[in-house]
């Protein structure tokens, strides 16, 4: 379901990064919706459905492509216009729905993600998720997609929404790259959204953009460079590795 039509060239750095001329990546952050899963057609479904059980009108499907990416708390505020309280029942009821599904419910695997996924495995680099999805909920989907055992580490929102921005999950996850062993020294983020750029770039850390995922355009910028394929990237990313040791997988 992906609208994005982002530019493929490379775009403005952010200025913490603009000195590193040969990057060397020690690890790698990956986001989820967007980036290896196509999962707005059962988000935005799913939605309807809340919104509707809970006496609000239905958005538009394009209306609601806005609500994929930031934590969904957030949203049921900003796009809603749901009151704190409101939005917690909101939240609640979407859990309880998807909770009601299959992890594959509307949602797909992108072309070339689990060769992607492979291709870094068998090269060495370390991978960790760091999603805004409730971690919970991003196990079920990688594990029925067979896709966790290629995750050094998974990182997803809490249940109490504690740690759900961007900042905070990426954060979280180099907490646990480096429990793990792994050299957290330079980390590159790979995601869809301004989201991810945003809450890698709080914690120091610079970004590849997807082309296939979930931004408009405008997004890209901050980004160090845009990529349309999963496998051009995973070229790149490979060459650009700097370690030699690797960490268990889950």
């Amino acid at each position: 379901m992906s609208t994005s039509s982002l530019p493929t060239t490379t775009v403005s750095a952010p200025s913490a990064d603009s000195a590193r001329n040969s990057p060397a990546w020690s690890c790698v952050l990956l986001d989820l919706d967007g980036t290896l899963i196509d999962s707005a057609p059962g988000i935005i479904e799913r939605l309807g459905r809340t919104l509707e059980s809970l006496g609000h009108p239905r958005q538009d499907d394009a209306e609601m492509m806005r609500w994929v990416g930031p934590p969904l708390l957030d949203s049921f505020r900003d796009f809603a216009g749901l009151n704190a309280e409101d939005s917690w029942a909101a939240l609640e009821r979407y859990r309880e729905l998807a909770g009601q599904e299959d992890a594959s419910h509307l949602t797909y695997v992108y072309p070339g993600i689990p060769e992607f996924l492979t291709r870094l495995n068998d090269a060495g680099v370390p991978l960790a998720l760091a999603t805004s999805k409730p971690e919970s909920q991003a196990v079920r989907i990688l594990d029925h997609f067979g896709l966790r055992s290629a995750l050094t580490v998974l990182c997803g929102a809490s249940e109490d929404e504690t740690r759900s921005a961007k900042a905070d999950v990426v954060a979280e996850a180099l907490v646990r790259l480096t429990a793990a062993g792994v050299d957290v020294s330079a980390p590159i983020m790979i995601g869809d959204r301004h989201h991810d750029i945003d809450g890698a770039r709080a914690n120091g850390i610079p970004t590849y953009l997807v082309s296939w995922g979930y931004a408009v355009p405008g997004e890209e910028e901050g980004a160090l460079e845009v990529f349309e394929s999963a496998d051009v990237l995973a070229t790149r990313l490979i060459e650009e590795y700097a370690g030699t040791d690797t960490a268990e997988s889950l």
